[in-house]
């Protein structure tokens, strides 16, 4: 093992961090490393915009994405009206099921009949270009703030915020949506805070909303992000949101040891299922609220449906293994039931990527007749390129990233789905099997895993895309015990002894010793490939090994 400096600096080196960013990257700074607001393309006439529109009392209405990404942001523009004292504004979050994403004419027209002025968006709106044209048609202005790519048509609103649109020379291309809106948040500030009787510094405490959409929309963790992720956690770690206090209790987390695994893994999936299974305004309403006893009902509410939403998931997949058991997996899959919940479908999609190294496209019925699906990717195929090579009429519609989309297609063409793909896949040069899916960064030994090393290790967080987790290969060593556990008995625990007689273990969740080949048996000597951790479960804490593969 290299000694602590040797330790870290090769794993600074590994992430391509230059030695002159060194220093920025282990000791973030709110006031030294977050760029000037006005830095972005139309700052300032959205500032000016949204004070006039205060100062004239104008109707209002923020109208956020229902994903942890634009959930927050709402947050934080709710946080924001309430701090001056402003309450002519509501927030309008669309239903997943009944209208989808995205700025819709149908809610356009209500804000019409409702007398709105002004209507700001977040992490959506960038390719809403008749709805757009129509809310300023009809004397709303509107405001869109996204981080989506742009397409060559740009709605002509009254002004975008996008540090991806053409002359933007922002620093920081890769914002969240809710990481724009706190770039506003801090322009608002800097250029009214002292007229508004804002006290210095009060927009860190919205830091934690910034955070949690930063997190949790797996944008790069690296120059403005990493701020935003750092500070968020701390900001998290003092539980100043009775709804978050309410809802990591309830999962046995410790939120003043809080870190980036208990966002993605805990809070960001009973964000989301308020909009799978539910209504996305109870997420919202848990966030945002400031009363003790409706935190407490909302956090509740929000576990209970995901527990639902965890059971709809395990049907549907037991559904699905059923179906791929009987059929030839060809180089993607296209998998549907028109009463499969479309809230879910994502979920599926992954599912079925992780079990089966392929593409995954799965589609259900939105309830009104109409069918949507969602898809994931695998290795470097490119999803939006593939429905964009499609034959015309194949598709109603489709969206989405390389990784990641979604698409809408007739109850006629569904059925030539998977042909069609599967065609296009293979006449792609597409790299479509990434047999490894993880960076060992070192070999070290099992006597390594000790809290001096963790904590060299954790001077690199928080983690996520861009700046994984360290991940280590520890050669030919001897399991000491093994045992699957939980009520299923479906989780994986290794254990192995060091040279000095020190026990470590090694856990892997939705594992049993089945699931690799050949089977873990009592005394086999592995390759493990894994990540360290630090539990902290019922009051006690345990460094460990997460496993990643065994080889």
């Amino acid at each position: 093992m290299p000694n602590n400096i040797e330790l870290l600096d090769l794993l600074l080196t590994n992430r391509g961090i230059p030695i002159e960013e060194r220093d920025r990257f282990l000791n973030p700074s709110y006031e030294k490393h977050l760029y000037d607001p006005y830095l972005m393309k139309n700052m300032e006439r959205v500032c000016v915009r949204i004070f006039e529109s205060v100062e004239a009392n104008e109707k209002i209405v923020v109208y956020s994405d229902y994903d942890c990404d634009g959930i927050p942001a709402a947050v934080i523009m709710h946080d924001f009206f309430t701090k001056i004292g402003y309450a002519n504004f509501s927030i309008y979050i669309p239903d997943r099921h009944d209208e989808g994403y995205g700025l819709h004419r149908d809610a356009i027209d209500k804000f019409i009949d409702n007398n709105v002025n002004l209507l700001i968006t977040f992490d959506l709106g960038i390719t809403a270009v008749e709805e757009v044209a129509h809310a300023q048609a009809s004397g709303i202005d509107v405001i869109i703030t996204d981080h989506h790519l742009p397409q060559a048509d740009i709605p002509r609103a009254y002004a975008i915020l996008n540090p991806k649109q053409i002359g933007c020379m922002y620093p920081d291309k890769m914002l969240c949506g809710a990481g724009v809106a706190f770039k506003l948040l801090q322009a608002l500030i800097i250029k009214y805070g002292e007229y508004w009787k804002i006290n210095n510094g009060w927009e860190k405490w919205l830091l934690d909303m910034a955070g949690v959409a930063t997190l949790s929309d797996q944008v790069p963790l690296i120059d403005e992000n990493r701020v935003l992720a750092y500070f968020g956690l701390k900001v998290l770690q003092k539980g100043r949101r009775p709804g978050l206090v309410e809802l990591f209790k309830k999962a046995s987390v410790d939120i003043t040891k809080l870190n980036e695994e208990d966002v993605t893994f805990t809070l960001a999936p009973r964000i989301n299922a308020a909009s799978r299974m539910s209504d996305p305004s109870k997420a919202y309403g848990m966030l945002s609220t400031t009363d003790l006893v409706e935190a407490r009902v909302l956090a509740d509410y929000l576990a209970k449906i995901n527990d639902e939403r965890k059971i709809v998931v395990a049907h549907i997949m037991k559904d699905v293994k059923n179906i791929l058991h009987k059929r030839e997996i060809k180089s993607l899959i296209v998998i549907g039931n028109p009463t499969w919940r479309i809230g879910v479908l994502g979920i599926i999609a992954s599912k079925i990527v992780d079990e089966y190294k392929c593409p995954a496209f799965v589609w259900g019925g939105d309830g009104n007749g109409d069918i949507k699906g969602s898809c994931r990717g695998y290795g470097n195929a490119n999803l939006v390129e593939m429905m964009t090579l499609l034959p015309e009429n194949s598709l109603l519609g489709f969206g989405g990233h390389k990784g990641a989309g979604g698409f809408s297609v007739s109850h006629e063409e569904v059925h030539f789905l998977e042909e069609r793909l599967v065609a296009v896949f293979n006449n792609s040069v597409i790299d479509e099997k990434n047999e490894k899916e993880y960076f060992i960064d070192a070999p070290i030994a099992i006597d390594d895993v000790n809290i001096e090393n963790f904590n060299i290790i954790n001077k690199l967080a928080p983690f996520g895309m861009g700046n994984p987790k360290p991940t280590f290969l520890f050669e030919g060593i001897k399991i000491f015990s093994i045992k699957e556990f939980g009520k299923e008995k479906n989780h994986l625990e290794l254990s192995f002894k060091t040279d000095r007689g020190r026990i470590v273990k090694a856990i892997s969740f939705f594992k049993t010793r089945l699931s690799f080949d050949p089977a873990l048996e009592l005394g086999s000597v592995i390759n493990l490939v894994a990540t360290f951790e630090k539990s902290t479960f019922a009051g006690r804490t345990e460094l460990r090994l997460r496993i990643t593969d065994i080889i």
